[in-house]
């Protein structure tokens, strides 16, 4: 396990102060163990809660041009035939998968492809099961399309929590499935919109790793 770039500035400050919360607990109550043992253990915890948010799993990707892959680690908490209207402008088969605070916020690419597609649009901060959060929220929109020509369609939703939406693609680069493509911090949603004839591998509830779990079978 490593930690994602994004986390290392904050962890590091993070790191400080908690020091100075602990020296300054140690100088003013030097005779009160049970305070200053209090404070070390809530700042340990702390941290620790911290740290596990950004950290990034090392494993093998399972390539398969048949299969799409979660793009993150969650639960699913939509699978429904749907109208996508920014970019593809067609009936699509929809999965919504809901990130929580303890999840692996990293991003990463369903399938192989060459980003075609790649907007980010601020917006408001729902809940991020809230049905309007797909359209409202802040959120950046990435299409995908493959080498047999299809598309698909992935977009990244802040939370209530989230405030703060990353992506590292551009049009016309080329990506393999697995790869990071985005990261988002503390809560948040992903999207993914797949051909109507895709075959749905998940239901609702499942929960998600992202780069392993098969969320559908490409026709």
């Amino acid at each position: 396990m490593t930690i994602h770039k994004e986390g290392r500035t904050l962890l590091f400050i993070l790191l400080v102060v908690l020091v100075g919360i602990i020296w300054a607990a140690d100088f003013f109550f030097p005779q009160v163990l049970v305070v200053r043992n209090i404070i070390i253990g809530v700042a340990v915890i702390f941290y620790l809660l911290i740290l596990q948010f950004f950290r990034i799993p090392i494993f093998e990707i399972q390539r398969n041009d048949k299969h799409v892959l979660a793009p993150a680690d969650g639960k699913v908490v939509v699978v429904e035939d749907t109208e996508e209207t920014e970019y593809l402008k067609s009936r699509c088969k929809q999965i919504s998968i809901f990130m929580s605070p303890v999840n692996v916020h990293v991003n990463r690419m369903p399938v192989d492809g060459t980003i075609s597609y790649a907007k980010y649009h601020p917006g408001k901060y729902l809940v991020a099961w809230h049905p309007k959060s797909s359209t409202e929220n802040e959120r950046t929109t990435i299409a995908a399309r493959m080498k047999n020509g299809k598309e698909i369609l992935f977009r990244q939703i802040a939370g209530a929590l989230a405030r703060r939406i990353k992506y590292y693609v551009k049009e016309g680069q080329p990506l393999q499935q697995g790869d990071e493509f985005g990261f988002i911090k503390f809560g948040s949603r992903v999207d993914i919109f797949l051909p109507l004839d895709s075959k749905i591998t998940v239901a609702i509830g499942d929960v998600t790793k992202g780069g392993r779990t098969v969320i559908a079978e490409l026709a």
